[in-house]
Protein backbone atom coordinates (compact mmCIF):
# COMPACT_ATOMS: atom_id res chain seq x y z
CA UNK A 1 0.00 0.00 0.00
CA UNK A 2 1.47 3.39 -1.04
CA UNK A 3 2.11 6.17 1.52
CA UNK A 4 2.01 8.77 -1.25
CA UNK A 5 -0.97 11.12 -0.97
CA UNK A 6 -2.06 12.89 -4.16
CA UNK A 7 -0.31 16.25 -4.44
CA UNK A 8 1.75 15.85 -1.26
CA UNK A 9 5.28 17.23 -1.10
CA UNK A 10 8.33 15.07 -0.45
CA UNK A 11 8.46 16.47 3.09
CA UNK A 12 4.83 15.44 3.70
CA UNK A 13 5.49 12.02 2.18
CA UNK A 14 8.51 11.50 4.44
CA UNK A 15 6.39 12.53 7.45
CA UNK A 16 3.83 9.85 6.55
CA UNK A 17 6.60 7.27 6.08
CA UNK A 18 8.12 8.16 9.45
CA UNK A 19 4.83 7.80 11.34
CA UNK A 20 4.03 4.46 9.70
CA UNK A 21 7.56 3.18 10.42
CA UNK A 22 7.15 4.09 14.09
CA UNK A 23 3.93 2.08 14.32
CA UNK A 24 5.39 -0.89 12.46
CA UNK A 25 8.34 -1.03 14.87
CA UNK A 26 6.15 -0.94 17.98
CA UNK A 27 6.90 2.69 18.84
CA UNK A 28 4.24 5.24 19.69
CA UNK A 29 4.27 8.28 17.38
CA UNK A 30 1.89 10.23 19.65
CA UNK A 31 1.34 10.64 23.38
CA UNK A 32 -1.67 9.10 25.08
CA UNK A 33 -4.51 11.30 26.29
CA UNK A 34 -3.41 10.53 29.87
CA UNK A 35 0.15 11.70 29.12
CA UNK A 36 -1.15 14.88 27.49
CA UNK A 37 -3.35 15.52 30.51
CA UNK A 38 -0.41 15.00 32.86
CA UNK A 39 1.75 17.41 30.84
CA UNK A 40 -0.97 20.04 30.81
CA UNK A 41 -1.19 19.90 34.61
CA UNK A 42 2.54 20.61 35.08
CA UNK A 43 2.72 24.38 35.49
CA UNK A 44 6.40 25.04 36.12
CA UNK A 45 9.90 23.60 36.50
CA UNK A 46 10.93 21.61 39.55
CA UNK A 47 11.74 23.94 42.42
CA UNK A 48 12.55 21.66 45.36
CA UNK A 49 15.54 22.79 47.43
CA UNK A 50 15.86 20.02 50.04
CA UNK A 51 19.47 18.79 49.91
CA UNK A 52 20.06 20.77 46.70
CA UNK A 53 23.22 22.87 46.42
CA UNK A 54 23.18 26.35 44.89
CA UNK A 55 25.57 26.53 41.92
CA UNK A 56 23.71 29.17 39.93
CA UNK A 57 26.65 31.62 39.94
CA UNK A 58 29.02 29.34 38.01
CA UNK A 59 29.73 30.03 34.32
CA UNK A 60 27.46 27.26 33.04
CA UNK A 61 26.81 26.99 29.32
CA UNK A 62 25.24 24.46 26.95
CA UNK A 63 26.69 23.31 23.62
CA UNK A 64 24.43 21.32 21.34
CA UNK A 65 23.25 21.05 17.74
CA UNK A 66 22.33 24.35 16.10
CA UNK A 67 18.62 23.49 16.12
CA UNK A 68 18.43 21.60 19.45
CA UNK A 69 15.82 22.74 21.93
CA UNK A 70 15.99 19.82 24.38
CA UNK A 71 19.09 20.77 26.37
CA UNK A 72 20.28 17.96 28.64
CA UNK A 73 23.69 19.16 29.83
CA UNK A 74 25.63 22.20 31.00
CA UNK A 75 29.40 22.23 31.58
CA UNK A 76 31.87 24.25 33.63
CA UNK A 77 35.56 23.94 34.52
CA UNK A 78 37.76 25.34 37.30
CA UNK A 79 41.57 25.43 37.27
CA UNK A 80 42.81 23.93 40.56
CA UNK A 81 46.46 24.62 39.83
CA UNK A 82 49.29 22.19 39.19
CA UNK A 83 47.61 21.00 36.01
CA UNK A 84 44.55 19.65 37.87
CA UNK A 85 41.12 20.77 36.66
CA UNK A 86 37.70 20.42 38.27
CA UNK A 87 35.01 19.69 35.68
CA UNK A 88 31.29 19.89 36.42
CA UNK A 89 28.57 18.43 34.23
CA UNK A 90 24.99 19.41 35.11
CA UNK A 91 22.31 17.09 33.71
CA UNK A 92 18.60 17.85 33.56
CA UNK A 93 16.68 16.30 36.48
CA UNK A 94 13.76 14.94 34.47
CA UNK A 95 12.68 12.63 37.30
CA UNK A 96 11.84 15.70 39.38
CA UNK A 97 8.76 16.20 37.16
CA UNK A 98 8.27 12.77 35.50
CA UNK A 99 7.68 10.18 38.17
CA UNK A 100 8.07 6.43 37.72
CA UNK A 101 4.85 4.80 36.54
CA UNK A 102 3.16 8.04 35.45
CA UNK A 103 1.53 8.27 31.98
CA UNK A 104 4.44 10.30 30.56
CA UNK A 105 6.87 7.77 32.02
CA UNK A 106 4.88 4.94 30.42
CA UNK A 107 5.30 6.57 27.00
CA UNK A 108 9.00 7.17 27.61
CA UNK A 109 9.43 3.56 28.70
CA UNK A 110 7.71 2.28 25.55
CA UNK A 111 9.80 4.27 23.07
CA UNK A 112 12.92 4.60 25.31
CA UNK A 113 14.36 7.35 23.08
CA UNK A 114 13.50 10.40 21.03
CA UNK A 115 13.40 9.46 17.35
CA UNK A 116 14.95 12.00 14.98
CA UNK A 117 13.83 11.74 11.36
CA UNK A 118 14.25 14.04 8.38
CA UNK A 119 10.58 14.97 8.41
CA UNK A 120 9.68 15.02 12.10
CA UNK A 121 11.07 14.54 15.60
CA UNK A 122 9.15 12.10 17.81
CA UNK A 123 10.20 13.29 21.30
CA UNK A 124 10.41 10.85 24.19
CA UNK A 125 8.85 13.49 26.46
CA UNK A 126 6.19 16.08 25.65
CA UNK A 127 7.85 19.18 24.22
CA UNK A 128 6.42 21.26 27.04
CA UNK A 129 8.90 19.39 29.23
CA UNK A 130 11.82 18.42 26.98
CA UNK A 131 12.21 21.85 25.36
CA UNK A 132 11.13 23.92 28.36
CA UNK A 133 10.41 22.75 31.90
CA UNK A 134 13.01 19.93 32.05
CA UNK A 135 15.41 21.53 29.54
CA UNK A 136 18.42 23.45 30.85
CA UNK A 137 17.46 26.51 28.84
CA UNK A 138 19.38 29.74 28.53
CA UNK A 139 18.73 32.31 31.29
CA UNK A 140 16.64 29.80 33.25
CA UNK A 141 17.20 28.30 36.70
CA UNK A 142 16.80 24.55 36.90
CA UNK A 143 17.38 21.67 39.30
CA UNK A 144 20.02 19.31 37.92
CA UNK A 145 22.03 16.24 38.78
CA UNK A 146 25.67 17.35 38.88
CA UNK A 147 28.66 15.09 38.22
CA UNK A 148 31.68 16.77 39.80
CA UNK A 149 35.09 15.39 38.76
CA UNK A 150 38.76 16.24 39.15
CA UNK A 151 41.03 15.56 36.19
CA UNK A 152 44.77 15.05 36.69
CA UNK A 153 47.39 16.62 34.39
CA UNK A 154 47.61 13.37 32.38
CA UNK A 155 43.84 13.31 31.73
CA UNK A 156 42.97 10.71 34.38
CA UNK A 157 39.69 11.23 36.25
CA UNK A 158 41.06 11.14 39.79
CA UNK A 159 37.96 11.93 41.83
CA UNK A 160 34.25 12.14 41.28
CA UNK A 161 31.03 12.77 43.17
CA UNK A 162 27.36 13.13 42.30
CA UNK A 163 24.80 15.48 43.86
CA UNK A 164 21.81 17.66 43.05
CA UNK A 165 22.13 21.41 42.54
CA UNK A 166 20.40 24.47 41.18
CA UNK A 167 22.05 25.76 38.01
CA UNK A 168 21.65 28.66 35.58
CA UNK A 169 22.57 28.42 31.89
CA UNK A 170 24.49 31.61 31.01
CA UNK A 171 24.73 30.90 27.26
CA UNK A 172 23.12 28.50 24.78
CA UNK A 173 25.86 27.70 22.27
CA UNK A 174 26.01 25.57 19.11
CA UNK A 175 28.60 23.01 18.04
CA UNK A 176 29.49 24.56 14.70
CA UNK A 177 30.16 28.10 15.91
CA UNK A 178 32.05 27.02 19.05
CA UNK A 179 33.96 24.34 17.15
CA UNK A 180 35.19 26.75 14.47
CA UNK A 181 36.31 29.20 17.17
CA UNK A 182 38.11 26.58 19.27
CA UNK A 183 39.90 25.36 16.14
CA UNK A 184 41.03 28.90 15.30
CA UNK A 185 38.91 28.94 12.15
CA UNK A 186 36.41 31.63 13.19
CA UNK A 187 35.56 34.33 15.68
CA UNK A 188 34.01 33.55 19.04
CA UNK A 189 30.19 33.49 18.89
CA UNK A 190 28.66 36.69 20.27
CA UNK A 191 27.12 34.89 23.25
CA UNK A 192 30.57 33.82 24.45
CA UNK A 193 31.86 37.39 24.40
CA UNK A 194 28.76 38.62 26.22
CA UNK A 195 29.57 36.56 29.34
CA UNK A 196 32.78 37.71 31.08
CA UNK A 197 35.18 34.82 31.64
CA UNK A 198 33.25 32.31 29.49
CA UNK A 199 35.79 32.27 26.64
CA UNK A 200 38.64 31.38 29.00
CA UNK A 201 36.48 28.76 30.70
CA UNK A 202 35.60 27.07 27.40
CA UNK A 203 39.25 26.97 26.38
CA UNK A 204 40.06 25.32 29.73
CA UNK A 205 37.28 22.79 29.11
CA UNK A 206 38.66 22.14 25.62
CA UNK A 207 42.23 21.55 26.86
CA UNK A 208 40.97 19.24 29.60
CA UNK A 209 38.81 17.26 27.19
CA UNK A 210 41.83 16.83 24.91
CA UNK A 211 43.82 15.33 27.78
CA UNK A 212 41.03 12.92 28.74
CA UNK A 213 40.62 11.87 25.10
CA UNK A 214 44.35 11.37 24.57
CA UNK A 215 44.54 9.12 27.63
CA UNK A 216 41.56 7.04 26.47
CA UNK A 217 43.18 6.62 23.05
CA UNK A 218 46.37 5.42 24.72
CA UNK A 219 44.20 2.73 26.34
CA UNK A 220 42.63 1.83 22.99
CA UNK A 221 39.57 4.08 22.60
CA UNK A 222 38.65 3.99 18.93
CA UNK A 223 38.75 7.23 16.94
CA UNK A 224 35.96 6.42 14.50
CA UNK A 225 34.31 8.86 12.11
CA UNK A 226 31.09 7.80 10.42
CA UNK A 227 28.91 9.88 8.10
CA UNK A 228 25.46 11.04 9.23
CA UNK A 229 23.98 12.94 6.29
CA UNK A 230 20.96 15.16 7.00
CA UNK A 231 18.49 15.96 4.21
CA UNK A 232 18.22 19.59 3.15
CA UNK A 233 14.73 20.70 2.05
CA UNK A 234 13.70 23.50 -0.29
CA UNK A 235 10.01 24.09 -1.05
CA UNK A 236 9.16 20.67 0.36
CA UNK A 237 11.71 18.80 -1.81
CA UNK A 238 14.96 17.09 -0.80
CA UNK A 239 17.68 19.02 -2.62
CA UNK A 240 20.83 17.84 -0.84
CA UNK A 241 22.29 15.57 1.81
CA UNK A 242 24.59 17.41 4.21
CA UNK A 243 27.10 15.47 6.29
CA UNK A 244 27.82 16.89 9.75
CA UNK A 245 31.57 17.00 10.43
CA UNK A 246 33.14 16.47 13.85
CA UNK A 247 34.78 19.45 15.51
CA UNK A 248 36.42 20.45 18.78
CA UNK A 249 33.11 21.44 20.40
CA UNK A 250 31.53 18.04 19.70
CA UNK A 251 34.68 16.31 20.98
CA UNK A 252 34.61 18.44 24.14
CA UNK A 253 31.05 17.48 25.01
CA UNK A 254 31.60 13.83 24.10
CA UNK A 255 34.65 13.58 26.38
CA UNK A 256 32.92 15.32 29.28
CA UNK A 257 29.91 13.01 28.92
CA UNK A 258 32.07 9.86 28.80
CA UNK A 259 33.76 10.96 32.01
CA UNK A 260 30.41 11.78 33.66
CA UNK A 261 28.90 8.44 32.65
CA UNK A 262 31.88 6.63 34.13
CA UNK A 263 31.64 8.48 37.44
CA UNK A 264 27.89 7.78 37.63
CA UNK A 265 28.40 4.06 37.02
CA UNK A 266 31.14 3.85 39.64
CA UNK A 267 29.00 5.76 42.16
CA UNK A 268 26.18 3.22 41.87
CA UNK A 269 28.68 0.37 42.21
CA UNK A 270 30.19 1.99 45.34
CA UNK A 271 26.71 2.18 46.89
CA UNK A 272 26.03 -1.51 46.27
CA UNK A 273 23.32 -0.62 43.75
CA UNK A 274 22.48 -2.49 40.54
CA UNK A 275 22.69 -0.50 37.32
CA UNK A 276 21.90 -0.59 33.62
CA UNK A 277 25.24 -0.45 31.83
CA UNK A 278 25.92 0.56 28.24
CA UNK A 279 28.36 -1.99 26.81
CA UNK A 280 30.07 -2.83 23.54
CA UNK A 281 31.52 -6.31 23.77
CA UNK A 282 34.73 -7.53 22.19
CA UNK A 283 34.14 -7.45 18.40
CA UNK A 284 31.90 -10.18 16.99
CA UNK A 285 33.86 -10.29 13.74
CA UNK A 286 37.46 -9.54 14.63
CA UNK A 287 38.42 -11.87 11.76
CA UNK A 288 36.73 -9.45 9.34
CA UNK A 289 38.49 -6.45 10.94
CA UNK A 290 41.74 -8.38 10.50
CA UNK A 291 40.90 -9.01 6.85
CA UNK A 292 40.13 -5.33 6.23
CA UNK A 293 43.51 -4.40 7.73
CA UNK A 294 45.30 -7.09 5.72
CA UNK A 295 43.78 -5.78 2.49
CA UNK A 296 45.36 -2.41 3.33
CA UNK A 297 48.75 -4.07 4.04
CA UNK A 298 48.46 -2.95 7.67
CA UNK A 299 48.05 -6.19 9.70
CA UNK A 300 46.39 -6.54 13.11
CA UNK A 301 47.00 -9.24 15.75
CA UNK A 302 44.82 -12.40 15.64
CA UNK A 303 43.03 -11.63 18.95
CA UNK A 304 40.91 -8.50 19.68
CA UNK A 305 43.28 -5.71 20.69
CA UNK A 306 41.77 -2.21 21.08
CA UNK A 307 45.16 -0.46 21.32
CA UNK A 308 46.38 -2.06 18.08
CA UNK A 309 43.06 -1.24 16.39
CA UNK A 310 43.22 2.40 17.48
CA UNK A 311 46.77 2.75 16.15
CA UNK A 312 45.63 1.18 12.88
CA UNK A 313 42.78 3.74 12.65
CA UNK A 314 45.14 6.65 13.31
CA UNK A 315 47.41 5.45 10.49
CA UNK A 316 44.51 5.00 8.08
CA UNK A 317 43.06 8.46 8.84
CA UNK A 318 46.41 9.98 7.88
CA UNK A 319 46.83 7.78 4.81
CA UNK A 320 43.32 8.17 3.33
CA UNK A 321 41.24 10.85 5.11
CA UNK A 322 38.64 11.00 2.31
CA UNK A 323 37.59 7.39 2.76
CA UNK A 324 38.26 7.12 6.48
CA UNK A 325 34.53 7.52 7.38
CA UNK A 326 33.73 4.53 5.17
CA UNK A 327 36.49 2.46 6.78
CA UNK A 328 35.10 3.51 10.17
CA UNK A 329 31.64 2.34 9.17
CA UNK A 330 33.03 -1.04 8.08
CA UNK A 331 34.78 -1.41 11.47
CA UNK A 332 31.59 -0.41 13.32
CA UNK A 333 29.55 -3.01 11.38
CA UNK A 334 32.09 -5.72 12.17
CA UNK A 335 32.25 -4.77 15.88
CA UNK A 336 28.55 -5.25 16.50
CA UNK A 337 26.03 -2.98 18.19
CA UNK A 338 26.09 -1.55 21.68
CA UNK A 339 23.55 -2.85 24.17
CA UNK A 340 22.13 -2.22 27.61
CA UNK A 341 22.75 -4.89 30.24
CA UNK A 342 21.94 -5.33 33.91
CA UNK A 343 24.88 -5.23 36.27
CA UNK A 344 24.15 -6.71 39.68
CA UNK A 345 26.01 -5.51 42.78
CA UNK A 346 29.45 -7.09 42.93
CA UNK A 347 29.49 -8.22 39.29
CA UNK A 348 32.44 -7.51 37.00
CA UNK A 349 31.64 -4.93 34.33
CA UNK A 350 31.60 -6.01 30.69
CA UNK A 351 32.94 -2.62 29.61
CA UNK A 352 32.77 -0.61 26.40
CA UNK A 353 35.30 -1.87 23.82
CA UNK A 354 34.98 1.17 21.56
CA UNK A 355 35.55 3.72 24.35
CA UNK A 356 38.14 1.62 26.20
CA UNK A 357 36.35 2.13 29.50
CA UNK A 358 35.24 -0.47 32.04
CA UNK A 359 32.48 1.45 33.86
CA UNK A 360 29.86 3.13 31.69
CA UNK A 361 26.17 3.91 32.23
CA UNK A 362 24.13 6.32 30.12
CA UNK A 363 23.16 9.19 32.40
CA UNK A 364 23.64 12.47 30.53
CA UNK A 365 20.59 12.74 28.23
CA UNK A 366 17.40 12.03 30.24
CA UNK A 367 15.22 14.26 28.02
CA UNK A 368 16.04 11.99 25.09
CA UNK A 369 16.91 8.52 26.48
CA UNK A 370 15.02 6.41 28.99
CA UNK A 371 18.09 4.47 30.29
CA UNK A 372 19.43 7.80 31.54
CA UNK A 373 16.21 8.42 33.44
CA UNK A 374 16.49 4.96 35.01
CA UNK A 375 20.05 5.74 36.07
CA UNK A 376 19.00 9.08 37.60
CA UNK A 377 16.32 7.38 39.68
CA UNK A 378 18.87 4.88 40.97
CA UNK A 379 21.37 7.65 41.77
CA UNK A 380 18.79 9.79 43.55
CA UNK A 381 17.68 6.80 45.63
CA UNK A 382 21.30 6.13 46.58
CA UNK A 383 21.84 9.78 47.50
CA UNK A 384 18.71 9.68 49.69
CA UNK A 385 19.82 6.39 51.32
CA UNK A 386 16.70 4.68 49.99
CA UNK A 387 16.22 1.30 48.33
CA UNK A 388 16.57 1.07 44.53
CA UNK A 389 13.31 2.08 42.82
CA UNK A 390 13.54 -0.94 40.49
CA UNK A 391 13.96 -4.62 41.30
CA UNK A 392 16.72 -6.70 39.70
CA UNK A 393 14.15 -8.41 37.48
CA UNK A 394 12.67 -5.07 36.41
CA UNK A 395 16.10 -3.72 35.49
CA UNK A 396 16.98 -6.85 33.52
CA UNK A 397 13.72 -6.58 31.56
CA UNK A 398 14.18 -2.84 31.00
CA UNK A 399 17.75 -3.31 29.78
CA UNK A 400 16.62 -5.81 27.13
CA UNK A 401 13.69 -3.60 26.15
CA UNK A 402 15.86 -0.48 25.85
CA UNK A 403 18.24 -2.35 23.55
CA UNK A 404 15.36 -3.60 21.38
CA UNK A 405 13.59 -0.23 21.26
CA UNK A 406 16.82 1.59 20.43
CA UNK A 407 17.30 -0.83 17.53
CA UNK A 408 13.72 -0.14 16.40
CA UNK A 409 14.28 3.63 16.60
CA UNK A 410 17.51 3.33 14.63
CA UNK A 411 15.65 1.40 11.94
CA UNK A 412 12.96 4.09 11.75
CA UNK A 413 15.58 6.82 11.40
CA UNK A 414 17.50 4.78 8.84
CA UNK A 415 14.37 4.08 6.78
CA UNK A 416 13.45 7.76 6.61
CA UNK A 417 17.05 8.72 5.77
CA UNK A 418 16.98 6.19 2.94
CA UNK A 419 13.57 7.41 1.79
CA UNK A 420 14.92 10.97 1.72
CA UNK A 421 17.98 9.79 -0.21
CA UNK A 422 15.71 7.94 -2.64
CA UNK A 423 13.77 11.17 -3.17
CA UNK A 424 16.97 12.94 -4.14
CA UNK A 425 18.27 10.08 -6.35
CA UNK A 426 15.01 9.50 -8.26
CA UNK A 427 16.23 11.53 -11.29
CA UNK A 428 19.63 9.74 -11.39
CA UNK A 429 18.66 6.20 -12.43
CA UNK A 430 21.48 4.76 -14.57
CA UNK A 431 24.25 6.90 -13.06
CA UNK A 432 27.42 5.17 -11.81
CA UNK A 433 29.06 5.77 -8.44
CA UNK A 434 32.14 4.71 -6.47
CA UNK A 435 31.37 3.18 -3.07
CA UNK A 436 32.37 0.84 -0.27
CA UNK A 437 30.63 -2.31 1.00
CA UNK A 438 29.06 -1.61 4.42
CA UNK A 439 27.15 -4.85 5.00
CA UNK A 440 27.36 -8.44 3.82
CA UNK A 441 25.26 -11.32 5.13
CA UNK A 442 22.72 -13.91 4.08
CA UNK A 443 20.18 -11.07 3.93
CA UNK A 444 22.11 -9.24 1.22
CA UNK A 445 24.97 -6.88 0.45
CA UNK A 446 24.91 -3.12 1.07
CA UNK A 447 27.13 -0.38 -0.28
CA UNK A 448 27.61 3.27 0.60
CA UNK A 449 28.40 5.54 -2.32
CA UNK A 450 30.76 8.44 -1.68
CA UNK A 451 28.96 11.33 -3.42
CA UNK A 452 26.25 11.82 -2.28
CA UNK A 453 26.80 9.80 0.95
CA UNK A 454 23.98 7.28 0.46
CA UNK A 455 23.65 3.59 1.33
CA UNK A 456 21.74 1.07 -0.80
CA UNK A 457 21.47 -2.64 -1.57
CA UNK A 458 23.51 -4.40 -4.25
CA UNK A 459 20.80 -6.47 -5.93
CA UNK A 460 22.94 -7.51 -8.92
CA UNK A 461 26.52 -8.77 -8.66
CA UNK A 462 26.83 -8.58 -4.89
CA UNK A 463 27.76 -12.20 -4.27
CA UNK A 464 31.24 -12.62 -2.80
CA UNK A 465 31.60 -9.02 -1.65
CA UNK A 466 32.46 -8.34 2.00
CA UNK A 467 32.54 -5.39 4.37
CA UNK A 468 35.17 -2.79 3.52
CA UNK A 469 35.66 -3.65 -0.17
CA UNK A 470 35.59 -0.77 -2.64
CA UNK A 471 33.27 -1.19 -5.61
CA UNK A 472 31.71 0.67 -8.53
CA UNK A 473 27.92 0.46 -8.81
CA UNK A 474 25.12 1.68 -11.03
CA UNK A 475 21.83 3.00 -9.64
CA UNK A 476 19.08 0.83 -11.13
CA UNK A 477 16.00 1.74 -9.08
CA UNK A 478 14.60 3.72 -6.14
CA UNK A 479 11.48 3.17 -4.05
CA UNK A 480 10.82 6.16 -1.85
CA UNK A 481 7.92 4.69 0.11
CA UNK A 482 9.92 1.63 1.17
CA UNK A 483 13.24 3.43 1.48
CA UNK A 484 14.85 1.18 -1.12
CA UNK A 485 17.88 2.19 -3.19
CA UNK A 486 19.10 -0.60 -5.46
CA UNK A 487 22.45 -0.87 -7.17
CA UNK A 488 24.10 -3.25 -9.60
CA UNK A 489 27.81 -3.93 -9.36
CA UNK A 490 29.80 -2.58 -12.29
CA UNK A 491 33.20 -4.05 -13.10
CA UNK A 492 35.81 -1.36 -13.70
Amino acid sequence: MSNRRPGCSQHELLDDIAEQAMIERGLAPDFSDAAKKQAAAIDGPANDTDGVRDLRDLLWCSIDNDDSRDLDQLTFAEDLGGGRVRCLIAVADVDALVKKGSPIDDHAQQNTTSVYTAARIFPMLPEKLSTDLTSLNEDQERVALVIDIVVNPDGEVAEGEVYRARVHNKAKLAYNGVGMWLQGEGDAPEKIGAVPGLAENLKLQDRTADKMRDLRHEHGALDLETIEARPVFSDGRVVDLKAEARNNAKNLIEDFMIAANGVTARYLKSQGFPSVRRVVRSPERWDRIEAIAAELDDPLPPEPDPVALERFLVRRRKADPLRFPDLSLAIVKAMGAGEYVLERPGEESVGHFGLAVRDYSHSTAPNRRFPDLITHRLVKAALAKQKPPYTIDELATLARHCTDAEDAANKVERKVRKAAAACMLEPRIGDKFDGIVTGASSKGTWVRIFHPPVEGKVVQGGKGLDIGEKVKVKLISTDVENGFIDFARVHR
